[in-house]
């Protein structure tokens, strides 16, 4: 067995760690940005009264995009035999890609180029994406896994915080944009300069058929990836329906009057609580070899924030409710990162099987518009809708426990 297709026993330094977390900073800060900030502004510059149908419209089928995206682009990776390795190209690719797609959405002025443009992006970076979440498991052994997935996890947060503030303090829709172009092109070129990625020795014959196939991840096969793939998908979709809607939140219903600094405000709160409980939970979770009892107690806590926002829709309890969320979804994505990598099927498909996990990721983008814009509009505004996202996050905290091969 290749170095590439092998188990990692080395454990991984520093410098290597930091650059591909500024790798998935900068995809995060193209994907957040734009759905916190920019999006909303244009849907609203765009459409006027029909914003939340025009920003549904949009994130949804771009979502849809990054449900096929991920996981083919993430196959295709695991099949690249180039010099540079199985991952860089596809790296470094999609980041030149996914800043070409905010170009477009800089100067866009119709629903139509938006749609062409975020399509763009969501194509790109989830090949970006799937190359390099599959660099943890190709690098790190077991044992370094819960730490390094704590980093990992920062930077979603992160690059929350970056995109939200450059779409912020730059000024206008259009800069917003070129900004986070700027930030994704050069956040992906210490990785690219030092990734130490494995090539493969020789490039696998590609028969269609199989090819296709190899996406169904059969659940009676390998249960514990299928439960492992429910409980992601309902605590992301929980996760999609709090925060989707938060510009309008604070502008509709809170009644703040500057939704773009309170966005940020909020997401700079979300983000501290995520980093203080992200890297040391994830740490805690190698320790003591437990990872379920971390993921079900994230997703209780998670619930919880959401129903202070549900309940009392207020700037206070916004804050209050940033904290609590933060503290929640730090130690989920840590530890839940960690989990995932050890239900993988096959060494030889990590990035693929990643992708399929990833669309758990992706596809509540495109089903919580089509809920949560009903529910804002005719089937009891924000409350409802907020309960509804504790609900949903409380049973993937409960279904957790069906995964029987990780502790």
């Amino acid at each position: 067995m290749t170095l590439a297709l092998g188990e990692p026993s080395v454990l991984v330094r520093g410098r290597w760690t930091a650059a591909v977390v500024l790798a998935n900073v900068g995809v995060f800060a193209t994907f957040l940005g734009p759905i916190q900030v920019l999006l909303a502004k244009q849907s609203d510059n765009v459409a006027g009264g029909n914003k939340e149908f025009v920003f549904g419209l949009v994130t949804g089928i771009g979502a849809a995009v990054s449900v096929v995206a991920n996981p083919v682009a993430g196959a295709m990776s695991d099949r690249t035999s180039s010099r540079f390795g199985r991952r860089v190209p596809w790296v470094f690719g999609g980041a030149l890609g996914g800043a070409a797609g905010l170009l477009v959405l800089s100067g866009a002025s119709t629903v139509a180029v938006m749609v062409v443009g975020w399509c763009l992006v969501q194509l790109f970076c989830n090949a970006l994406l799937a190359a390099i979440t599959a660099v943890v498991p190709d690098r790190v052994p077991k044992v370094q896994r819960g730490a390094v997935g704590g980093w990992v996890a920062l930077a979603q947060t992160l690059g929350a915080l970056v995109g939200v503030g450059l779409a912020t303090v730059v000024g206008g829709v259009g800069v917003g944009y070129l900004a986070c172009a700027v930030f994704l092109l050069l956040s992906v070129i210490p990785y690219v300069v030092r990734s130490g990625d494995e090539r493969l020795p020789s490039k696998p014959p590609l028969v269609w058929r199989e090819f296709l196939k190899s996406f169904w991840v059969s659940p009676r096969r390998y249960p514990d990836f299928g439960w492992a793939w429910l409980t992601r998908f309902l605590l992301n979709l929980g996760n999609a329906l709090g925060t989707l809607y938060l510009f309008f939140y604070l502008q509709d219903a809170v009644g703040y009057g500057d939704p773009d600094t309170g966005v940020l405000v909020l997401t700079a709160i979300y983000s501290l609580c995520v980093i203080l409980t992200a890297v040391s939970s994830g740490s805690w979770s190698d320790r003591l070899g437990q990872r379920k009892v971390f993921v079900t107690w994230a997703g209780v806590v998670m619930a919880v924030g959401a129903m202070v926002l549900g309940i009392w829709p207020t700037w206070t309890a916004a804050i209050i409710g940033a904290v609590i969320l933060g503290v929640g979804f730090g130690v989920y994505l840590s530890v839940d990162f960690a989990l995932l990598t050890e239900v993988l099927p096959s060494a030889r498909d990590r990035a693929k099987d990643l992708g399929v996990i990833n669309i758990a990721n992706s596809l509540p983008q495109v089903i919580a518009p089509a809920i949560a814009a009903p529910v804002v509009k005719v089937l009891g505004g924000y409350p409802v809708l907020y309960t509804l996202a504790a609900v949903v996050t409380l049973a993937g905290a409960v279904l957790v426990k069906k995964v029987r091969g990780v502790a």
